[in-house]
């Protein structure tokens, strides 16, 4: 965890959050799923005027009402009482009632009507005998409201079907306009701007579209009886306006990182013309060499303050105003230039931005080996050591500082790549090892795939022995929960391989174009020359295996 003291912003304390359940009522229509919303009124002090499923706060009756419920054998109690809440809800608000009589009969409009919305709900059902059928609500989802709103919640979504014969009917107050909708029809209606959600809103649709038949989503919900996602968005600020993302997206690390918690200053334009502080103590500079092995372009890093001097990792090509920046950003005060390897974005800057320092900082990384291309021969003033820590120290306000970067020799995308951990700050500069937003191309004879597979589990177990929470990439954004991106990362790599590995068994004689059709079917065929790389590295994995 990065240090509160490199922080770059005053943390505050998200608002506290309130427990709340919401149920998407849904049925099978024409022309596939639909769901029930209802508008809230414009005096809300929640979402005004926005389309959601029915719901609100979770009473304290609903946890002491499960006796009058049927509920599922795996059904905990949390869920239970949520289900509870949301039936509740759907009554109050849309006059639904997922309730049965002793005999299995659904409750029907004549049932409703003997019931007031407004007096306590399970105690009515209990005197009409009716059970409520907290077994057929499953939980779809579980959002966490975004860490800088004012009025927070941690609600499940839930899933129901409609009950057959019943309608429903706003009670005007807080509810309005109920409407059955499709997914995707809302979801565009909502582009065009006439049919307002609020994001989880818009996310759960999203999803939902995956399905055709309202079973297939109580079935899936029903599989592990747990959320299919969980999730607490963060944002941040994309061409001038808020952008929410959600755990797996790209930008997400990066917002964790910077501004942890949650408040929104961050800025996710890529930049190249100027430097982007990550805390105080980390600055990155992105190379205006975009491209597709590039992405926005190479990142190059800063580490240190004016007390402590700098290290320049990864000074990217030898691009003129690139490097100017780079040195203006650091005051001049570039005590080394680190290259995690010598690959022509990476290591080609770093012999002009030693010229442009007075006192010559010593250009360190590991020297390309024999199998390398020419345009990656790369030879540093110093080789580094497995484990070498590179220091700075200094005097600040609060006392003595200190940047501790570890090395960590990484080979496989090159024979002479190396990784960086920030001690301090619990994150790993990760050059073109892990990438944010792609794979890495192992490039054989110089990258080498069990090499590179090896050097995922080397990077992991510092992931684990060091607290890494953050990854930050050569290429992309940052990448949060370190680990498991590692973890995710080699276990896709391997899924590749085995895709390989059959293309070769059904081919045995085939040629590498013929087995990146069948490997690669999921990429683009204009990336397919990159890919076929990739795959000579993979075909040469598993021969090694195969020999051993």
């Amino acid at each position: 965890m990065a240090r509160t003291s490199q922080l770059l912003y005053p943390q505050r304390e998200p608002a506290p959050l309130r427990p709340a359940a919401t149920v998407l009522l849904l049925r099978d229509g024409p022309q596939g799923i639909e769901v029930l919303m209802t508008r809230r009124a414009m005096t809300a002090s929640f979402a005004p005027g926005a389309y959601v499923f029915p719901g609100g706060g979770i009473d304290a009756a609903d946890a002491q009402a499960h006796h009058t419920a049927t509920r599922r054998p795996q059904q905990s109690d949390l869920h239970l009482t949520q289900a509870i809440a949301a039936i509740r809800e759907s009554f109050e608000e849309l006059g639904i009632l997922l309730a049965r009589h002793s005999n299995g009969r659904w409750a029907d409009n004549t049932d409703i009507d003997q019931l007031d919305r407004k007096a306590p709900f399970a105690a009515q059902c209990q005197a009409l005998g009716l059970t409520l059928a907290a077994e057929q609500v499953f939980v779809l989802a579980h959002w966490i409201t975004d860490r800088d709103l004012p009025r927070r919640f941690d609600v499940p979504f839930l899933v129901a079907r409609m009950p057959e014969g019943q309608t429903p009917v706003a009670d005007e107050s807080e509810q309005f306009e109920p409407v059955w909708v499709r997914p995707q029809d809302a979801l565009t209606r909502h582009e065009a701007g006439d049919f307002f959600m609020v994001y989880p809103t818009v996310r759960t649709l999203q999803r939902l579209q995956a399905f055709t038949l309202v079973d297939s989503v109580l079935q899936a919900c029903a599989t592990n009886d747990e959320p299919l996602w969980t999730s607490c968005p963060r944002a941040g600020w994309l061409a001038g306006n808020e952008a929410r993302y959600m755990e797996h997206e790209a930008p997400f690390g990066e917002l964790a990182l910077v501004t942890p918690d949650g408040q929104i200053h961050h800025h996710l334009d890529w930049k190249s013309d100027q430097p982007v502080p990550l805390l105080k103590n980390v600055q990155r500079l992105t190379a205006p060499n975009p491209g597709v092995m590039t992405g926005p372009g190479t990142n190059s890093y800063l580490v240190g303050d004016p007390n402590t001097g700098y290290i320049a990792i990864d000074p990217g090509p030898a691009d003129e105003a690139h490097l100017q920046r780079l040195w203006r950003a650091a005051g001049g005060q570039i005590k080394a230039i680190v290259c995690t390897h010598s690959h022509p974005d990476h290591s080609p800057g770093a012999a002009p931005l030693q010229a442009l320092c007075p006192h010559k900082p010593p250009i360190l990384g590991l020297a390309s080996k024999a199998t390398s291309r020419a345009n990656s021969r790369f030879t540093p003033d110093r080789e580094l050591a497995d484990g070498e820590q590179l220091v700075l120290q200094g005097m600040g306000i609060e006392g003595e500082v200190t940047h501790t970067l570890r090395v960590v020799h990484t080979p496989g995308h090159a024979a002479n790549h190396l990784c960086l951990v920030l001690e301090e700050d619990g994150l790993l500069l990760s050059g073109d090892h892990v990438l944010n937003g792609s794979t890495t191309v192992i490039d054989p004879p110089d990258g080498h795939m069990g090499d590179y597979l090896d050097s995922l589990d080397k990077l992991a177990c510092a992931c684990e022995a060091g607290n890494i929470e953050f990854i930050l990439p050569a290429h992309g954004h940052v990448l949060g929960f370190a680990q498991q991106a590692i973890t995710h990362l080699k276990a896709h790599r391997l899924k590749r391989e085995a895709k390989i590995a059959a293309a070769m068994q059904a081919q045995p004689q085939g040629s590498l174009q013929e087995w990146v059709e069948k490997a690669y079917d999921d990429v683009p065929p204009r990336l397919w020359p990159v890919a076929a790389r990739s795959l000579q590295a993979h075909v040469d994995h598993i021969r090694e295996q195969t020999l051993s």
